[in-house]
C-alpha cells in the first residue's frame, strides 16, 4: 500500500493516519511525503511543500523496487506536485484512491487555488475512486449539495472530470451520515448513524486509506467502500480528546474491541 500525501505533525490525519489505517487493516504501508505541516488539534500553523524532484524520487524508489497493490493520494498542495504525482499514477497498473484534500478539519486551506484546475484535469482522470466531501465537491464542480437528493447530481459532475467511480461523502448533511458511490451506471448508498463525537480529525484520510487497503486485499469497489465506512464509523465512535481542540479518530478501535 502506498500513500502520497502530507505529514501531520499531530498524528491525526495525513501520512500518519494513512499508515495507521493500513496497518490496522492488515496491509504494509509505504509513504511518499509531498508536504510537511505544522499541525495540532487546534489547526494548521503552516505547511511546506517538498520539491517535486524529491516527490518524484520517492515515487520512483518505492514503485521501481517494491511496487504497490493500491495507492492513496491526499494533500498535494500545488500544481507542480499534482502534475508530478499524476504523471506517475497515469502509468500505474493498480487501483488509485484520490482524496482531493482542499481544506483541513479546522478550515485551513491545504490546496493552492491555482492547483484546483490541475487536480481536475490531471489527477482525477487517474482515479479509480475519488472521495470528495461536500466542500470539495463544490470546489471541484461548483455543485452545492444541500440535501441527500443532491448527491447524485454532485457525483455525476465529479464523474465528468474522469474518475471511474465517485464517492460523495454526505457526512456534513443533517440526519444520517449517507455516502453515495456510483460509476454513472450503478449506484450504492451507505448509511450510518450520526455520532455525537467532535473528535473526528483524520476521517477523510482514514476512509480513503481504508478503501485503498480493502482494494489491495482484493475486494470489489462497492465492498471496499462498505467495509471502509464501517471501519471509519467505529473509529469515529471511539475518537478521543487530544490537545485543546479536535481530537483524532481511533485507528486501533477494533483491536481494543477484540480484547474486550
Amino acid at each position: 500500500m502506498l500513500t502520497v500525501a502530507g505529514s501531520d505533525s499531530g498524528g491525526g490525519a495525513g501520512i500518519q493516519a494513512d499508515l495507521k489505517t493500513m496497518l490496522a487493516l492488515g496491509t504494509h504501508g509505504m509513504s511518499v511525503i509531498a508536504a510537511v505541516t505544522a499541525q495540532n488539534s487546534v489547526g494548521v500553523q503552516g505547511y511546506w511543500e517538498l520539491p517535486p524532484e524529491a516527490v518524484r524520487a520517492q515515487l520512483d524508489s518505492v514503485l521501481g523496487d517494491i511496487g504497490a497493490q493500491a495507492v492513496k493520494t491526499g494533500m498535494l498542495a500545488s500544481p507542480v506536485l499534482v502534475e508530478t504525482v499524476a504523471e506517475v499514477l497515469a502509468g500505474l497498473d493498480a487501483p488509485v484512491v484520490v482524496d482531493p484534500v482542499g481544506v483541513s478539519k479546522h478550515g485551513d486551506s491545504l490546496l493552492a487555488p491555482e492547483a484546483v484546475e490541475t487536480v481536475k484535469s490531471r489527477l482525477l482522470p487517474t482515479a479509480t475512486v475519488v472521495t470528495p466531501n461536500l466542500w470539495e465537491v463544490e470546489q471541484l464542480t461548483g455543485v452545492k449539495v444541500e440535501g441527500e437528493d443532491d448527491l447524485r447530481r454532485a457525483a455525476d459532475a465529479v464523474l465528468a472530470l474522469g474518475p471511474r467511480w465517485a464517492l460523495i461523502k454526505g457526512g456534513h448533511l443533517p440526519g444520517e451520515a449517507v455516502d453515495l458511490l456510483t460509476d454513472g451506471t450503478t449506484e450504492h448508498r451507505y448509511h450510518a448513524e450520526r455520532l455525537d463525537n467532535r473528535h473526528t480529525h483524520g476521517t477523510g484520510c482514514t476512509l480513503a486509506s481504508a478503501i485503498a487497503s480493502y482494494l489491495a486485499l482484493g475486494e470489489t469497489i462497492p465492498d471496499a467502500v462498505r467495509q471502509a465506512k464501517a471501519y471509519v464509523t467505529g473509529a469515529i465512535a471511539n475518537g478521543f480528546p487530544l490537545g485543546a481542540g479536535i481530537g483524532p479518530v481511533d485507528h486501533a478501535w477494533h483491536w481494543r474491541a477484540d480484547k474486550n
